[in-house]
């Protein structure tokens, strides 16, 4: 019996929250800005590398999900550590304050590295645990929310390593922590036989926790259910985003109208952020993923986004409150976390399990089109005074999710072999009864009804 035969699953956990505390690299970015900004950079300089990141994380994770196949998770793992850390290191050895080093270095080397390796620990995962889909998913995601706050606070309030080692220095540092974590990691990053069943018993044909039929990317591309899908995502992940970027701004106006001094109002708004959303954001990704193992991916993505839409309602009546602040901070943060460990499992239970490192990149692209919307509409209408219209909209956004999320049925695998048609989006839809209604519409002489008595004449 091999070794893949006989390595104990969880090992896979070990290694998969390992690498992802690495990948949560590029929501440390903020920790960096304060000096940079000092050194002369503008605020939009270090923007540009952080978004200079995010795309080329989203970009290059679609090669990642194909690349996973004929490479291997172990190799694919290895490659994206040496290129994060790699990314760390240049710039520290290069110039960690010349905006093109850290842009060309971090934003789309580390990047890089990031897309590389962030479908590999939930491709993993799902394999070892199909009977656990959910539970998997969220703690390895979790890892990489959870990462974020320890690289941002080793940096700076609790480590001080910006402060007695330099801002070089701290990127070599950190570097070399994401390669050691990642190539540590790797060594478990292997997929089970392909007869392998939870139990350790071998079988042939178990399809008891295999999800769906196994979708190619292009086959998935011909199903309603994928932009369903994706619309559900891009809503859900909207509304998060644009929290995000609000969840001080916006409260520390509220505070102050209900007569809160400035710096009170920062102190609590930055602790509603810091603390209540983000450690929220971490437990969600794990519980959503346990109970969604429970309630099924479905239900629990409807009940996330229609609730999610009444926090949303409600948070401009709590912000002026402190406790009610952190209430709201913690419950938006609880489901914003559920993304992503729903939308991985559902793209499994969906299209196949043995498929989801190839098709979940091309479902992830909906968090970049969240990631642009959600902020921007934050941004517009804040710089008109008017926050809370833009909690409303994505408010309406994830209601909108929710019911595209009811829509989603079972796909037809052999209809999406098949090019894309209005009969092959109606029959996916389990909506067949509707062709014969819209070919009346357009054909309505077709369906004249014969015993019509001939004009002039009276019916017998």
């Amino acid at each position: 019996m091999s070794d893949t035969k006989t390595m104990n699953r969880w090992m896979a956990v070990v290694g998969a929250v390992l690498i992802q505390l690495s990948l949560g690299a590029i929501y440390a970015w903020s920790v960096f800005t304060p000096i940079l900004k000092a050194a002369g950079w503008m605020k939009l300089d270090t923007q540009i590398v952080f978004s200079v990141g995010l795309v080329t994380f989203a970009v290059v994770m679609l090669w990642a999900g194909r690349a996973l196949t004929r490479w291997g998770p172990q190799r694919l793992a290895v490659f994206s550590g040496l290129t994060l850390g790699g990314g760390y290191i240049l710039t520290g050895f290069l110039g960690a304050t010349d905006f093109w080093v850290v842009t060309l270095c971090i934003g789309l080397i580390g990047g890089a590295g990031i897309g590389i390796g962030y479908v590999v620990p939930i491709a993993v995962g799902m394999r070892w645990f199909p009977d656990r889909k959910g539970m998997i998913t969220g703690l390895a995601v979790a890892g990489f929310g959870f990462g974020a706050m320890g690289w941002v606070k080793l940096a700076g309030a609790w480590g001080h390593l910006i402060e007695t080692s330099g801002l070089a220095n701290t990127f070599i540092i950190y570097g070399i922590s994401f390669t050691a974590l990642i190539l540590t990691g790797a060594i478990w990053m292997r997929m089970p036989p392909a007869d392998w069943t939870p139990d350790g018993n071998l079988v042939q044909n178990n399809t008891a926790t295999a999800g769906s039929e196994d979708f190619a990317v292009q086959e998935m591309l011909r199903t309603p259910q994928f932009y369903l899908i994706m619309l559900t995502f891009a809503s859900s992940a909207a509304a998060g985003l644009m929290s995000i970027g609000l969840m001080k701004l916006y409260p520390m106006e509220a505070l102050q109208v209900s007569g809160y001094s400035a710096p009170e109002a920062s102190a609590i708004a930055g602790t509603a952020m810091a603390v209540f959303f983000s450690l929220a954001n971490g437990l969600g990704r794990i519980i959503w993923g346990m109970l969604s193992d429970k309630l099924g991916r479905k239900r629990s993505i409807i009940i996330m986004t229609a609730s999610q839409a009444l926090f949303l309602f409600a948070f401009t009546s709590m912000a002026g409150n402190e406790y009610l602040l952190y209430l709201g901070a913690a419950l938006i943060g609880f489901n914003f976390g559920g993304n992503f460990a729903l939308f991985p499992t559902i793209t499994a239970d969906v299209f196949g399990n043995k498929r989801v490192g190839a098709n979940y990149p091309a479902v992830f692209l909906s968090y970049g089109i969240g990631g642009v919307a959600g902020p921007m509409l934050g941004g517009l209408l804040g710089d008109i005074g008017n926050f809370p219209l833009a909690f409303a909209i994505c408010a309406g956004a994830c209601v909108v999710g929710a019911l595209c999320m009811a829509m989603v049925l079972t796909p037809d695998h052999e209809e999406a072999t098949h090019p894309a048609s209005m009969h092959g989006f109606i029959h996916q839809m389990h909506a067949d009864h509707l062709e014969e209604v819209i070919d009346h519409a357009l054909h309505p002489d077709h369906y004249k009804r014969i015993d019509d008595p001939p004009e002039g004449k009276d019916a017998a």
